[in-house]
């Protein structure tokens, strides 16, 4: 905030914010059955389109719709022959719901205390900024009337939708915008509070707690997954949308300077118009469009009224995740430092690390396995983490904590152990050598002995030869060791 207005006393300023928060969830797009994949590749092909406004159930016109239709744009989308299909381009009609989708957006929907509507009718959100091929976002509401509790007070969740995401922006020119329908179609939660934040840390605690409750589920994870849009009004003004934000940091910032904004007009004697405003990464915004009405929304009629039956409902709550919160108590309980905690979640291995740990008892020691041990091999054989991760699968980690169990190898031993699968050897004939390690070296003094006075390189041939599964740069290190003596 500006010298000029000094500290914000939001109870005097009538202050009121809401937020929309919009999520991918993890599966396969929501009216068709194409993956939900981002793509750097080149297109297979393009199509271009001019887009037109069309009337609401209402038959009004929307004001935004209005908006962008008078831009006169074209629209170019590219696609892929095996990832992109018809439903996509607006060629054929759309399949039935995805029911995994419909079952993740319910489990958020009992998390967060809100009421499932047993019927609910799919609408089509009138969208012609170039963003939907049909000029419509497929939307329908799923869930009002929940609430959560935060260290400022309750605030009430009005509605919780699932709706297809936009077409992803390649580029943008006055004349043209070309899109990319990879993302098209990805199911999206939208979550929208009543505006009941009382200031700017408010909506920024209030945005953390939804995040932690949507990241419990099986949601997409990683830049440009999850969206949140502000609506904020001060007395003597209108309600403003802030939309662009991918992390919560910059909320308080963006607030505090959209009040300033607000403030220094109503100085000025102007009028403040109900606006949609992108913000910006300074922290202030700038204005995209109209705000949208109710006069966008009308019925999708290629597809049936949506029903929820009670024992979908009940699937869902059978199946119903841990909150985040819980998990990192839990953990801590157990002894795991926060930082592993975070990792654990950052690297999507909760599950795994909870298998692992029915096998073994020991936290910190099976956190170090998975996310320890194969990044410093990462760095040391020079490979990615992700290759590393894929050779130290599921499978072969899990066998290794059973070896453990059993004292067939020891901790010491283990990360050798893992050093050698990566290097390419048998998981098997990894976990042998080690059982029989204490002996190696033993064994390749008694061949020495046999023959005494020979070279390095003659005692490499003689061992080699004698011991299966030794390496040559493990048995070079002990012969020079032993000669060394």
């Amino acid at each position: 905030m500006s010298e000029e207005f000094g500290k914000i006393d939001y109870e005097q300023l009538g202050f009121k914010a809401g937020l929309e928060i919009h999520q991918q969830l993890g599966t396969t797009k929501l009216f068709c059955h194409c993956p939900s994949l981002l793509r750097q590749d080149e297109p297979d092909f393009t199509v271009k389109r001019k887009l037109h406004v069309v009337a609401g159930e209402s038959g009004e016109v929307d004001i935004a719709a209005k908006h962008e239709a008078e831009k006169e744009k074209n629209f170019i989308y590219e696609g892929y022959n095996d990832t992109t299909c018809l439903v996509e381009l607006d060629e054929m009609p759309p399949y039935e719901i995805n029911r995994d989708a419909l079952k993740i957006a319910l489990q958020i929907a009992i998390l967060l205390n809100a009421e499932i509507l047993p019927i609910s009718q799919i609408m089509r959100k009138t969208v012609i900024d170039g963003s939907n091929t049909s000029g419509f976002q497929r939307s329908v509401l799923i869930a009002r009337d929940g609430w959560i509790i935060t260290k400022t007070g309750r605030v009430n969740i009005q509605s919780i939708c699932l709706e297809e995401d936009a077409a992803r922006i390649i580029e943008k020119k006055k004349e043209f915008s070309i899109f990319r329908l990879d993302r098209l179609g990805i199911p999206l939660i939208e979550i929208a509070t009543a505006p009941d934040m009382k200031n700017a840390e408010h909506v920024k605690e209030v945005a953390m707690y939804i995040g932690k409750v949507l990241r419990s589920c099986k949601v997409k994870r990683g830049i440009g997954t999850i969206r949140q849009d502000i609506n904020l009004s001060i007395k003597g003004g209108n309600r403003i949308e802030i939309k662009g934000f991918q992390e919560p940091s910059m909320m308080v910032k963006t607030i505090e300077s959209e009040i300033n904004r607000q403030l220094t007009l109503l100085k000025l004697g102007k009028y403040i118009k109900e606006e949609v405003r992108n913000a910006l990464p300074d922290g202030n915004t700038e204005f995209l469009r109209p705000l949208p009405g109710a006069a966008r929304m009308y019925p999708e009629t290629d597809l049936p009224l949506l029903k929820i039956s009670r024992d979908l409902i009940n699937e869902a709550k059978k199946n119903l995740p841990e909150l985040r919160e819980d998990i990192e108590k839990e953990f801590e309980r157990v002894g795991l430092n926060k930082e592993m905690i975070q990792l654990l979640f950052k690297q999507n291995k909760i599950e795994e690390f909870k298998e692992l740990l029915n096998i073994l008892n020991e936290p910190s020691f099976i956190a170090k396995i998975l996310l320890v041990y194969p990044k410093e091999i990462a760095s040391h054989k020079k490979k990615t983490a992700k290759e590393v991760e894929k050779i130290l699968n599921k499978d072969v980690i899990t066998f290794i904590v059973e070896k453990l169990r059993d004292k067939k190898i020891s901790k010491e031993q283990v990360k050798s152990v893992l050093e050698r699968i990566v290097r390419g050897e048998e998981v098997e004939k990894a976990i042998l050598f080690k059982e029989h390690e204490g002996n190696i070296e033993e064994k390749i003094m008694k061949i020495m002995k046999t023959k005494p006075g020979l070279s390095e390189n003659a005692y490499m041939g003689l061992v080699m030869k004698e011991i299966k599964g030794l390496s040559g740069k493990e048995a070079m290190e002990i012969i020079k060791k032993l000669l060394n003596r």
